[in-house]
């Protein structure tokens, strides 16, 4: 039996080298992502702490210093808390093109796997068509070999 050998095999393997490739910027972006979700978090506690000094600040004596500088770390944080969400926009928008690619070049992928299982289904019929055909051969010829033995011994 002869030896299966696909002829874009090092196409297929390069869609493959593709689509870890991918699969490695779609984690990337993933977790650039988290990161940026993680940092949101980590504002949004820090403005809480600056929300409960401001009222421990109101709630004794009055020190309009503090109280002030307070406000202005609440607006800071409202400022950084509204920046990181663009942050976070970029990130998804990174994210969804890196799964978009990602499942393009596994569509890719897969259509070279299926033309090779194709290509091998077709070398398989084409080997077993051949067999078929030298067992007729071998078939036609022990026939013929009796015949001509049967023939002579006729004959003689």
């Amino acid at each position: 039996m002869a030896r299966f050998r696909y002829s874009m095999q090092s196409i297929l393997n390069i869609k493959l080298k593709m689509e870890t490739q991918a699969k490695q910027e779609f984690s990337s972006a993933r977790a650039v992502l988290d990161e940026e979700e993680e940092r949101l978090g980590r504002l949004y506690d820090r403005k809480s702490g600056y929300e409960r000094e401001a009222e421990l600040l109101l709630s004794g004596t009055l020190n309009l210093r503090a109280i002030g500088e307070n406000r202005a770390a609440v607006r800071c944080m409202e400022r950084y808390i509204s920046e990181q969400k663009v942050r976070i926009t970029i990130a998804e928008r990174n994210l969804e093109q890196a799964r978009l690619r990602l499942t393009e070049v596994m569509k890719e992928r897969k259509t070279h796997e299926t033309l090779k299982e194709k290509a091998f289904q077709q070398f398989l019929a084409d080997e077993k068509r051949q067999e078929g055909k030298e067992v007729d051969e071998l078939t036609s010829y022990t026939y013929g070999q009796r015949r001509k033995d049967e023939l002579s011994s006729a004959l003689a």
